[in-house]
């Protein structure tokens, strides 16, 4: 049965692809959504002039919103319908989840099956209009006073009704990316929100490339550097590329059954337990968390007066948390960590796997099934995922505080990196896995078609 999975899966061409008609209206729908996600990021908020916000834009780069930017695609830069992006879903989902490993009523929601994830998602949207209201609210309060010490005015008509207005949109913006991820996942390919995040990096990256090579052309930019920074990208691809296919197999073995030729055989088989189990999460739940408080000081900071106490307190709080700087990197690496540990201790339950291996007559050899069997399979789990953490946090970190100190005018770093590898990853499996369900079609088709004319 292997070989034959084998001998299918390496005949997966162009010519099974052409064939399989859902995988090709898939594969178009999710073209086609991600095309729409980036006509929206084109359109602005009413209200803003779009020439003096981008002029204003280009006078504060550098700073933490840069980072924001590249998860939107540009949205932020625009001040588009979209300009929020997904982070703050993503910020709600996390709120979410380390409740429901805290709290017994959403715990026991967790337990219950596609039912109580379907609450978990709902309250999940409810937070992610909360956090949208929040910060467009902020968001439309910074516009108001942005640029006005350079005697710019990005908003035509400041006011309440620009403020409300703000934030429906912003919220309408944000609400409709859920929607179309949703829609991705159940009528595409991949998952819909990793896939409209990756869909954003990518788009910057022309301008990241621009940006590069306009440096070494004038001379800000040494040819060292360039080269360097290439190598390193392609150093990283390399890593993202091994570290997520790296899993740590455990042996299972099933008790002996008899064959048909009446002989007693012990079935054994491998739990695949990735090292890297949490996947993209930890970077993308840091990024978030760190982003949503700095963005609100961010904007607020241009609205409070500098003379002030609470102003002096913003301008050195967003100094202090900046790309690149040593505490920025602490709290982004801090959060890695975390999210490392708690998203597989939320994905993976040691207990369960171990119940049922239990109840399948499986066990791994030399542990006892039960508990004993659970403690062994945290043990491993813990100390892979410390493995795990170690890789993510260099590949996030390192990366972009090396880009921080050369001053090179780019934040495509480690984490921007992890992600599209990720993502484009697990969608080449999607796809693969289409491929190879659409060719054991056809055999079944072709075996029945056999059995009749017999």
């Amino acid at each position: 049965m292997a070989s034959r999975a084998d001998n299918i899966a390496s005949n997966l061409n162009l010519g099974n692809f052409a064939k399989a008609t859902e995988l090709r209206q898939r594969i178009w729908f999710t073209i086609g959504a991600l095309i729409v996600f980036r006509f929206l990021s084109f359109v602005p908020l009413p209200g803003v002039n779009p020439l003096i916000l981008s002029e204003l834009y280009d006078q504060t780069r550098g700073g933490i919103l840069d980072l924001f930017n590249t998860f939107s695609g540009g949205s932020l830069e625009r001040m588009s319908l979209i300009a929020l992006g997904v982070m703050p879903y993503i910020t709600a989902s996390i709120v979410v989840q380390m409740a429901s490993a805290l709290h017994p009523t959403l715990s026991a929601l967790k337990k219950e099956g596609a039912s109580g994830r379907q609450k978990l998602n709902q309250y999940t949207r409810y937070g992610a209009v909360v956090l949208c209201a929040i910060q467009g609210y902020f968001l439309a309060v910074g516009l108001e006073s942005f640029g006005a010490q350079s005697g710019l005015q990005a908003v035509v008509d400041p006011g309440y009704m620009f403020r409300i207005g703000t934030v429906i949109n912003l919220v309408g913006g944000t609400m409709f990316l859920l929607w179309l991820g949703e829609q991705i996942t159940s009528r595409g390919i991949g998952n819909g929100i990793s896939l409209i995040i990756m869909a954003g990096i990518v788009a910057q990256f022309p301008t990241f490339g621009s940006n590069l090579f306009e440096g070494g052309r004038t001379g800000a930019i040494s040819p060292t550097v360039i080269i360097g920074f290439i190598a390193m990208v392609v150093v990283l691809i390399l890593l993202i590329s091994f570290m997520e296919r790296a899993q740590r197999r455990l042996l299972i073995q099933y008790p002996k059954r008899a064959t048909q030729r009446g002989m007693m055989q012990a079935e054994r088989s491998h739990l695949p337990l990735k090292i890297n189990t949490a996947g993209v999460i930890p970077p993308i739940f840091a990024s978030s968390l760190l982003l949503l408080p700095l963005t609100i000081s961010q904007f607020a900071g241009s609205s409070v007066d500098s003379d002030s106490g609470f102003g002096d307190f913003i301008v050195t709080l967003n100094q202090y948390l900046a790309h690149g700087q040593p505490l920025y990197m602490a709290l982004y690496a801090i959060g890695i960590i975390f999210f490392c540990f708690f998203y597989t201790a939320v994905v993976f339950n040691p207990e369960e796997t171990a119940d049922n291996l239990k109840k399948n007559g499986g066990f791994i050899p030399g542990i006892r099934p039960g508990k004993r069997t659970a403690d062994y399979l945290e043990y491993v789990l813990t100390r892979i995922t410390v493995i795990g953490a170690i890789y993510l946090t260099l590949v996030c970190v390192i990366p972009e505080y090396m880009i921080a100190q050369t001053g090179i005018p780019l934040f495509l770093g480690g984490t921007s990196l992890l992600i599209v590898v990720n993502v484009t990853v697990d969608t080449i499996t999607q796809v693969q896995s289409h491929l190879l369900a659409h060719q054991y079609g056809d055999l079944i088709k072709k075996a029945k078609l056999k059995g009749r004319m017999r």
